[in-house]
């Protein structure tokens, strides 16, 4: 099964138990830090620089 590369805000509560406006905000945050703009979408990797999480604990999450 192929690994997905965008984190959406469902992973991102599933992954800290963030609520969802909390996660949604998360995600805006990192699009500013990366200077993306409000629509693009947050990469594994732009996530897990700016969380300190391990790309392969996420990685892992993410094939289920």
């Amino acid at each position: 099964m192929p690994i997905r590369i965008i984190v959406h805000s469902k992973d991102v509560e599933n992954i800290t138990g963030y609520m969802p406006r909390t996660a949604r905000k998360l995600l805006q945050t990192i699009r500013n830090v990366f200077g993306k703009p409000k629509s693009a979408l947050v990469t594994v990797r732009e996530f897990c620089m700016y969380t300190g999480i391990e790309e392969e604990l996420v990685k892992d999450f993410l094939r289920y």
